[in-house]
Order: structure tokens, then sequence, then C-alpha cells
């Protein structure tokens, strides 16, 4: 018996936020590819998801994309609920959503921190929180699965500019350990932690100047690619059966410099 998006539950399910574009994108390829059907969230970009699902479909998955909004925290909750109660398995959460607001301090900080902070760890937390009982079902080798998608910079390199931003994200990174205990044996949470796999696309370092300036202090130089990514998170989701509360850097080094 499908469930309102179609799915049958005879394949793996992955949920992959924030999968419209960019990294994002290539997780939810990898992850069809990998063998599951994935149901991708978008905010705005709901033209480019209805494309991804489309493509991926005439290649043989099932693939389908939810709005959701992860500024809204409750709204989140409340979709999760939905997903919980509906979807007939779900063995793979991904979270990829996040933003990237400057935030100098000779600006206003209050509301662009309150929105990083409810975006890139207050919905991740709740939203697992929602799912880990339905994750825990999950028939696959290692059990379900949580991948969080962090940030080098956030991490102990942090960027000028970024500090809304930055502490967000190390709090995703805390929250991906204490989940590990939390969940621990039937869900495994772990982490990836890009350098750069995709450059902004509006700010200093779209510039190719700052891109170049960057990539002198990576040891592979050169950026990285969101399938390599993408790679490593469907390897943590579907093979990486005894690994759990760890981060994998994929950064071409640079974290050594």
């Amino acid at each position: 018996m499908s469930d309102r998006y179609g799915f049958e539950g005879v394949r793996p399910l992955a949920i992959v936020t924030g999968g419209a574009k960019r990294v994002g994108r290539a997780i939810v390829g990898a992850l069809a590819q990998g063998g599951c059907d994935v149901l991708l969230t978008y905010r705005t970009s709901g033209e480019e998801a209805n494309a991804l699902c489309e493509e991926l479909s005439r290649e043989g998955g099932r693939v389908r994309a939810c709005a959701l909004d992860l500024s809204n925290p409750d709204k989140a909750v409340a979709e999760a609920t939905r997903w919980s109660t509906s979807l007939p398995r779900i063995d793979v959460l991904v979270h990829n959503a996040s933003i990237y607001p400057p935030s100098p301090m000779d600006q206003p900080l209050g509301e662009v921190a309150a929105e990083a902070w409810r975006v890139n760890a207050l919905a991740p937390l709740f939203i697992s929180r929602e799912l880990a009982p339905r994750l825990a079902e999950s028939a696959l080798p290692g059990g379900g699965s949580i991948v969080a998608m962090l940030d080098i910079h956030a991490m102990g390199r942090p960027r000028r500019g970024f500090i809304a931003y930055s502490m967000a994200k190390a709090a995703l990174h805390e929250m991906v350990r204490s989940l590990a205990i939390e969940l621990a044996p039937k869900v495994r949470v772990n982490a990836v932690a890009p350098g750069v796999v995709a450059w902004p696309e509006t700010g200093y370092e779209s510039d190719p100047a700052a891109q170049q300036k960057y990539l002198r202090r990576v040891p592979l130089t050169r950026a990285g690619t969101p399938d390599e990514a993408a790679e490593v998170v469907r390897w943590l989701a579907l093979e990486a059966t005894y690994v759990t509360g760890q981060t994998i850097r994929v950064d071409g080094g640079r974290w050594l410099t």
C-alpha cells in the first residue's frame, strides 16, 4: 500500500532536507542510485525540486518533493509528524538544508542569529526527535541513519563575518554527537563537514580571486564537488554500519592548514 507520495515501502526511504539544488541535489541522486526512494524538501526551489524528481524518476527511482520552511520549527515538526504517521518506512534522514547569512559585528545581529539558529540547529533537532521512533524500526544493516551536513569553518576554522551561521552550525555538530548517544543502538548519527564543495553563489567567496586565495590553503589544490560530498553521505547512511557519532571532513586537507 502506498502513501500520499506514492512510496510503497519496498525500497529504503530517505528524507533529504534542502535537496533541490547544489550539494542537496547530489545527495538525493547518490541515495537514489544507492537503491533508496527519496523524499526531498525545498523552501523556494520548487521548480528545481520537481525537475529533479522527474529526472530521477526517468532513471528508475522514486523521488518526491515537499515544501518545507525550516525557519518555523513548529511547522517543520508538524510536517515531520505527518511523515511519521503516513510514510510506509523511514530509514535515512539527511539534514542538508541550511542558511548562510553574513553577520558582521557592526550590523544588527538579533534576527539573523535567531533565524540561523532556527534553520540550522533547532529544526534539525526537532525533526530528528520526531522521526527517531520510525528510524529505529529500519531493517537496514546497521539500523536507521541520520547524517547532518556541517562545515569545517564552524568547527574551529571560523570565517570573519559569519558568527551567527558558525554558532548555529557548531550547535548542529554537538547535536550529532549527543544524538549518537541518545538514539543508539538502533539509529546511527554522523556528519559530513565540507570545506568548499560548492562555492557560494553570492558574496565575497563568489569572486574568483577570493576563491583562488582560499585554494592556496588547500593541500589538494582544488575545490571539492557536490558529488564527492554526496558519496560520503551515501556511505555513512547505507554502508558504515559500525560508525556513529563521527564527522567526516571533506575538505581536501584544508583542516590541516
